[in-house]
Order: structure tokens, then sequence, then C-alpha cells
């Protein structure tokens, strides 16, 4: 307003993020008691209710009863005074069936009666009250009515860099209803940074993902880990390509189209690539993956696996079995234990396996011969 300099400049979300955390900090004690308590006053309510409508049912059929005994005594011939209480019983009889519909209905209303271990977790668990907090059902006027119930003022005080490498930092003093204070610690962000940062951790996986895959690929592995941008919003091609530029992270060349792996050269591909290789079905390489039959590496959970294809493992993709070779169910009967069994001992290199792509019994087929020579081994 006077041209003067700034005596103050702090990031309002900042501070409102640090308040209510210290706000639902506090009320978190006082919300698990009033949960228990609230849970307890319901069950004494129900009780209380349960019993009036009890006597009312009791009252109701005492005079259904007393009315059946003045109806039986009058003597036929005085009529009017049969009809008179003839309809009185049926008033009589009409309440103690609504008395007890009633009571019905409030058995219904029960509470649930919560174990002994339900209450031990709510003691500890109790209320939600930043879900309450954060509910879009909730409104503004509601979320202040709420901070200006327990906070009377908030005092903060930006203070500049004392030298000493920890940063710019604001003293906040919370004063509660009744008088009570809690001071708390702000860090603020030095000048020319914001609050709306990417963390370090996705950052690095970026950088460790950059060479394998393009944007595209990682804007989905990102997706698959839940990960979400400085803004809360879920990682497209865009924000991967913008936060590479800006942190320099070298992208993804793909290798030249002209060349191609020689024979006995191995590559490490993706599931797609392995199966047009080896003449199979992705199914298939996904099933070998999980027998153990080939090996793949996934940098990080949700990535795309990929698979070494080397001459060993073209070797094991064969038209032909050699003789003595035998199914996976044949070679457990022949060796006397489980399929899975036989499985570990390939995975382990125990036992020879190939894999049949022609006839009609395409599949595994295991060497078990004792004297036959293996298929890799060397004269």
């Amino acid at each position: 307003m006077y041209g003067a300099s700034t005596c103050q400049l702090i990031g309002g979300r900042r501070l409102h993020e640090t308040v209510l955390d210290e706000l639902l900090a506090v009320l978190a004690p006082a919300s698990l008691a009033a949960t228990v308590q609230a849970l307890a006053d319901a069950r004494a309510r129900h009780r209380q209710n349960l019993a009036v409508f009890e006597r009312a049912a009791e009252r109701a059929r005492y005079e259904a009863g007393r009315a059946l005994r003045q109806y039986d005594n009058i003597e036929p011939e005085n009529r009017l005074v049969a009809r008179t209480l003839e309809a009185v019983l049926e008033d009589k009889l009409a309440a103690v069936r609504i008395a007890e519909n009633q009571l019905a209905a409030q058995r219904a209303r029960q509470p649930v009666t919560l174990t002994s271990e339900e209450t031990a977790w709510i003691s500890t668990a109790g209320a939600d009250l930043r879900a309450v907090f954060d509910a879009p059902a909730t409104t503004h006027a509601q979320r202040k009515e709420l901070i200006r119930a327990v906070i009377t003022e908030i005092v903060a005080t930006a203070g500049n860099d004392d030298g000493d490498g920890g940063g710019r930092t604001c003293q906040i003093r919370i004063i509660w209803q009744g008088g009570a204070s809690t001071d708390v610690q702000m860090p603020l962000p030095a000048s020319g940074q914001h609050g709306r940062t990417t963390s370090e951790d996705t950052l690095a996986l970026i950088r460790r993902l950059a060479p394998r895959y393009d944007d595209t690929t990682i804007a989905q592995i990102l997706g698959n880990q839940n990960r979400r941008t400085a803004t809360g919003l879920p990682f497209r091609k865009a924000h991967v390509r913008e936060l590479r530029a800006y942190h320099g992270i070298p992208g993804y060349q793909p290798p030249p189209e002209n060349v191609t792996p020689g024979r006995n050269d191995a590559a490490v591909v993706s599931i797609g690539q392995a199966a047009r290789q080896l003449g199979l079905s992705s199914a298939t390489i996904y099933r070998w993956l999980r027998d153990g039959f080939v090996t793949g590496e996934q940098l990080t959970p949700g990535a795309p696996w990929q698979i070494r294809v080397d001459q060993q493992l073209r070797d094991r993709i064969r038209p032909q079995a050699p003789d003595g070779w035998l199914p996976l169910s044949q070679a457990a009967s022949h060796l006397g234990v489980a399929r899975q069994t036989v499985l570990h001992k390939v995975q382990r290199g125990e036992l020879n396996a190939i894999y049949l792509t022609q006839g009609r019994r395409k599949g595994l087929r295991i060497q078990v011969g004792c004297g036959q020579a293996g298929l890799f081994d060397t004269p």
C-alpha cells in the first residue's frame, strides 16, 4: 500500500496444510474417545427405549385381558352392554397388535454389539477425521466451523535463513480454545522453488527407465504404481517428456532397424519380440517365466518384462525331440516324483529340457535316460 518492501511472504496452502495436520493430530484422541462413547450411548438409549415399548406392550395385553374378562362375565341377554364391551375388547386387541408391532420394530433396530476384539480395534483406529474433513459432502462452511470451534488464533512469523543450512522457516503459534497454545516450525521453500515438485524417488525411477523405455511406456509404468505428478494428476506421455527435459534426462533411443542380432548373439527383448523370434505365443513366454524355463528381468513393479534370448534358449526350441526325451507327466512317472519337482530340477539345471513347436503334442520334453548324452553336452 505504501510502496515499502514486503514484511512477510508465506504460502497459504503450505500454512493451511501445516495447521490442519496439527489440528487433526490434536483431535485424534478426542475422536477416538467420542467414537467409543457414542457406541456405548447408542446401546444405552436402545435399552431404555426398548424397556418403554416392553412396558407399553405389557400394559396393552393387560387391558385386553381385562376387557375379555368383563366381556365373558356379561349375561347373553344383556345385548346392549355386550355390544359395548365387545367394541371395547376389539379396541384393546387392536392396541395389543400395535404395541407388539412397535416392540418388534424397536428390537429390529438394535445396534450392533461390538466384540472385545472390535472394541480394542476401534480404540486404536477410531473415526477417520481427515476423511470426514476431506469428504466431498463436507462444505467449506462446515470445515471453517470445525476449525473455529477449536482454534482461537494463528500467529505466523516468517524468518530468514540463519546460515546453518536449515533454510528459511516460519514459526507458527496455534492458540486453542481455552488459552493453550502449540508452537510449530514450518520450513519455507527457497527463492525460486515451489511446493509442487516431483519426488526424488519418482525422478530416480524415471532415470532408470529412460534408457530402456519410451515416454509412453514410462507413463504406463508410473500409472501402474499409482504414482502422481506434483499436481496430483496421473502421469501422461507429456508429463514424462517435460520432466526429462527439465532435469536433463536422456530419452530412449531405439536401435537402428537395419541392425538385427545374429544367430549367436544374445539380445534382451520384450515378451512380444521374444515370442516372434522364437516362433511362440506370448502366453507361452509368460508361462515359461512362471515355471522358470526362461529368465527375465523387470526393472520395477509394473514395468514390462525383458527376456534374454541367447543361443542356449534358441537351442531349447526344437521341432522334434531326440529319442528318450519324455513329456512332463511321463518324466515325472519315470522318476517317481511330482510334476512340480521335475520343473524345479529343470530350473536348477539338474535335468535337460526342450520345447517342441510342431506336432499334435507340443510342449516340454525332459531327458530322463541315464546313459544318454544330453542335448547341451559337448563331445
